[in-house]
């Protein structure tokens, strides 16, 4: 695993986002965080003795014209027991950004350095407090737009993915650790590994954990950077009024005549914790204006990239030769027919649109507001299967991990091959070698630089 640099530079960020605000936090790290803070900071005992762990009240000043830049509280967190296991002090402020600019400049002025994106993190990292599971459960915190998705972020926080792979490891180095014998005692082959055995155990604690993980991951991607639905139907079918239902707000126009959404609109929506991008879109029809035509094609391109597609009907009519055209337009798409105006008396029969093809249907009234939650079940269902078992096993790996743990199971793969076939042991060694290093990516024993630097990029500043 990379390590902190012997006597690194101090660091200083704003750690609150920016705008006014009650409080404002600066964070300095490193080795002159309490000298810095002894140089600005008077405090209103004179006897101060600056305990760790334990918030000081005073004012911060300017150390040549002796003026008052803010009343504070400030606090001083001795190593190793801080964010960053380096001496750390915190400044909190008013929360004016212009404050919190002036007392920034002034903890630059003392010689300390600005902090990149995600550094405070970073030498968490390093130095030993956090591992990589963890440091990027921190950034799933920041970035999170759902409940559910914080809980994820949470659990991998409390160590629920780092656990599990710790468990395989272990399994592999007490393997990797019988094949080393057999490599120095190859008379003894045969009494030092049973490869029956040994298959066992690889398909029982390394191979189906590994499987679980990666299905998981599926799941943990949807909850992290959720899904895009796009809504389309004819004009008038009623997309803007469900868009209205759906968001509980007047987003979007709703009038009778037809081609009144004119552009995309789009809103995020939570659906059972699933973030989504909900669009609504230009009613699609022939003969229309120029204006009408551009939002047309965007419409084609979102439905092109979305991950589900909502197809309205207007129940109240019979399916016209529009609809049917318009269907087998985005009938390459996942899909759900929403059958709106279940208030009034239907006419829509849908297998008259979709003869051979078995599209689930939802009737709703987005008028009245019935059928909205059934279809809101609907959708979530259809995009996540319906199963939430990554929330019983405590974790939900991201697309990082989930390379990682790609190439780790086809080592695994290798290694029963070899074992299956009666290989030499050097080979398994190699592939159970491997492995372990994969799965070492993961929680950052054997990251590289240039990943690490990718990761720590993705945090703001201040973290």
């Amino acid at each position: 695993m990379p390590t902190a640099a012997a006597n690194q530079s101090t660091i200083a960020a704003i750690s609150t986002p920016p705008g006014s605000g009650g409080i404002g936090i600066i964070r300095i790290s490193g080795d002159q965080s309490l000298p810095v803070l002894k140089t600005l900071f008077t405090p209103q005992d004179p006897n101060c003795t600056y305990e760790s762990h334990k918030f000081h009240y005073g004012h911060i000043v300017h150390p040549a014209s002796g003026k008052i830049i803010d009343e504070i509280l400030a606090v001083y967190m001795q190593t190793p027991k801080s964010y960053t296991r380096e001496d750390v002090v915190e400044i909190h402020c008013h929360g004016s950004f212009l404050v919190l600019q002036n007392v920034l400049e002034l903890i630059l002025e003392q010689g300390v350095q600005l902090a990149e994106p995600g550094e405070f993190t970073k030498r968490a990292f390093l130095n030993g407090r956090i591992d990589l599971t963890k440091a990027e459960a921190v950034i799933d915190i920041l970035s999170a737009r759902t409940r559910k998705g914080v809980d994820i972020a949470q659990q991998q926080l409390s160590g629920s993915l780092y656990n599990r792979i710790d468990i395989i490891r272990k399994s592999l180095t007490h393997m990797r650790a019988l094949i080393e014998v057999a490599i120095d005692f190859p008379d003894e082959d045969i009494d030092i590994i049973d490869r029956e055995q040994l298959l066992k155990q690889l398909d029982n604690e390394v191979a189906v954990p590994i499987e679980r993980l990666l299905k998981n991951a599926d799941q943990g991607k949807i909850y992290r950077e959720g899904i895009s639905v796009v809504i389309t139907g004819l004009p008038n079918v009623g997309k803007s009024s469900l868009m209205n239902t759906l968001l509980q707000e007047e987003r979007a126009l709703v009038t009778e005549i037809p081609g009144t959404t004119r552009d995309t609109i789009e809103e995020c929506l939570d659906i059972h914790g699933m973030p989504v991008r909900l669009v609504d879109t230009a009613g699609i029809r022939d003969e229309v204006g120029k204006v009408e035509e551009l939002g047309i094609q965007r419409a084609m391109t979102l439905i092109n990239e979305a991950d589900l597609v909502l197809f309205m009907l207007d129940g109240s009519k019979a399916v016209s030769d529009g609809d049917k055209q318009l269907f087998h337009a985005v009938q390459h798409k996942p899909l759900l027919a929403v059958i709106n105006k279940s208030d009034l008396d239907s006419e829509c029969d849908i297998s008259s649109l979709t003869p051979d093809v078995n599209v689930q249907q939802i009737q709703i009234s987005a008028k009245h507001q019935q059928g909205i939650e059934g279809l809101k079940h609907a959708i979530f269902t259809r995009v996540t299967s319906g199963t939430d078992q990554w929330e019983e096993e405590g974790c939900a790996p991201n697309i990082r991990h989930k390379a990682a743990l790609t190439k780790a199971h086809e080592a695994c793969q290798h290694i029963q091959d070899a074992l299956s076939n009666n290989l030499t042991t050097d080979l398994i060694a190699v592939d159970l070698q491997e492995c372990l290093n994969h799965l070492g990516d993961i929680v950052g024993e054997t990251t590289t630089e240039d990943i690490l630097d990718v990761i720590f990029e993705q945090f703001c500043l201040g973290k």
